[in-house]
């Protein structure tokens, strides 16, 4: 071989094997399980009676088209399903995904088979998950291309007969789509028309992992309705996770936000969650550590923040909360190495027409909960939320944060708006996760004369976050 031959093939070989080429597996979006449907607390959900008549007895020969966003995209990816509350085997006889174009439909030649260990069909055992073998995704030519940015998957499955009791994520606040009973397997079609009804939750599907840059990093967001996204926009994304998602992307760094928070959650209760006695809240926070965050691909910081439906719904001592969420954080640190775990303070639930809430004592013993949060020696950092959220004449939330953004009604005075996860979401110092300088423009200017004009274009302001 010519010697500058063999020079520009060790150079080659040389730059492939560079730390930065390296490629892993890691978790890009997730819809923790959260019971037995219809057991949970779903948003803006459409009447399902006509869609699932029994549940108990769950779907019938019917095609699931579930829409996600993964917050990286990636050439190939891999699905994870879950029977994780189910009570009998549920079969997948074929399952595809695809990009969405709007609705149900998808973009044409987009639709891609899954498989499950080589074939397209496969049973999960009641309490069980199984992930997908990975799958090539044509169309995504350039995984850091703008236009991706946004965009939606759609993962479509088939259930031969009854599938028992359905494991779900109730308050996806994403519309998706599923057949009538008896449309039987028809996911590799790509237009709507067979799909009639819609929901706003996931089913069965929990979890969607990406081959990524070994240098990602991948924040896990866990929490209840708060994080879940209790009055912010339906089919908006604007939940304080997806806030802080678009800030950290704007930086050019490798992460990836994911929201694994249920409505309703707890930290300690309830003391005991089966499919024959499901809670609205879903499993504790304790107990579903392993399946919503332990198990997830390549996680390296996790936000934590529960807490308040212990102290309203549960009337909890802020100790006994306190204890239970630093045994879950040695958990965390002891299964991943290298993690970093930020805990953030409980927004005010002064006044809400929660029942339990909004009493003096639920806001006292908040208060006490949080001191523990701020105490050296629990987490890596601390997010102020209660301190972006609150009005400190009142002591509740923000007037502007209250009315919900488009359930409809009044607010809670519990769960704020877009606003509110607007300020949550910029409430947390982008350095904690990534070391970055973030470019601000400064305000555009009123109109001026053509010399004050030019006197005002100096570059951007670059500030640290």
């Amino acid at each position: 071989m010519p010697f500058p031959t063999r020079m520009l093939l060790a150079a080659m070989l040389a730059i492939c094997a560079t730390p930065a080429m390296a490629q892993r597996w890691a978790t890009v979006w997730a819809g923790s399980d959260q019971g037995p449907y219809p057991a949970g607390n779903a948003s803006a959900q459409p009447d399902l009676s006509f869609t699932f008549p029994h549940p108990e007895s769950g779907s019938h020969e019917q095609s699931f088209r579930l829409i996600i966003k993964p917050d990286l995209w990636a050439r190939q990816m891999r699905f994870r399903f879950s029977n994780a509350f189910g009570t009998k085997p549920v079969s997948f006889d074929t399952a595809f995904v695809g990009l969405q174009m709007s609705g149900a439909a998808l973009v044409a030649g987009t639709n891609r088979p899954l498989t499950f260990a080589g074939k397209k069909t496969v049973t999960v055992a009641p309490g069980a998950q199984v992930w997908s073998d990975a799958v090539g995704l044509p169309f995504v030519r350039n995984p850091a291309a703008s236009e991706l940015a946004g965009r939606k998957l759609a993962v479509t499955f088939h259930i031969p007969g009854d599938s028992g009791p359905m494991t779900w994520h109730a308050k996806a606040m994403t519309t998706s789509y599923v057949t009538a009973p008896d449309a039987g397997a028809i996911g590799e079609l790509e237009d709507d028309s067979a799909y009639p009804a819609s929901t706003t939750s996931w089913y069965f599907l929990d979890a969607a992992d990406a081959i990524v840059p070994s240098d990602t990093r991948v924040v896990l967001c866990f929490g209840d309705s708060i994080t879940d996204g209790t009055a912010s926009t339906l089919n908006g994304d604007d939940r304080w996770t997806d806030v802080l998602s678009r800030r950290l992307h704007a930086t050019g760094g490798h992460v990836a936000v994911v929201d694994a928070g249920i409505g309703g959650n707890q930290v300690a209760g309830p003391p005991e969650y089966t499919a024959a006695k499901p809670f609205s809240g879903g499993p504790s926070a304790i107990s579903r550590l392993d399946r919503d965050l332990l198990t997830l691909s390549g996680v390296t910081d996790v936000i934590w923040f529960e807490g308040i439906n212990d102290l309203g719904a549960a009337n909890a001592v802020p100790d006994n909360v306190a204890n239970t969420v630093r045994a879950g954080v040695e958990r965390i640190r002891a299964k991943i190495k290298g993690v970093r775990v930020f805990g953030a303070t409980l927004t005010s639930s002064r006044a809400s027409t929660a029942p339990g809430y909004g009493t003096a004592d639920t806001d006292n013993r908040r208060h006490a909960l949080n001191d523990l949060i701020r105490k050296p020696g629990l987490f890596d950092a601390v997010i102020d939320f209660d301190g972006v959220t609150v009005d400190r004449q009142t002591g509740e939330l923000r007037a502007e944060f209250v009315p919900p953004s488009t359930a409809g009604g009044t607010g809670d005075k519990l769960h704020p708006n877009r606003a509110g996860y607007l300020a949550m979401g910029n409430a947390v110092e982008l350095r904690l996760i990534v070391p970055v300088e973030v470019v601000r423009p400064r305000p555009r200017p009123r109109p001026r004369s053509a010399a004050s004009a030019d006197a005002a274009a100096d570059p951007a302001e670059i500030i640290p976050q």
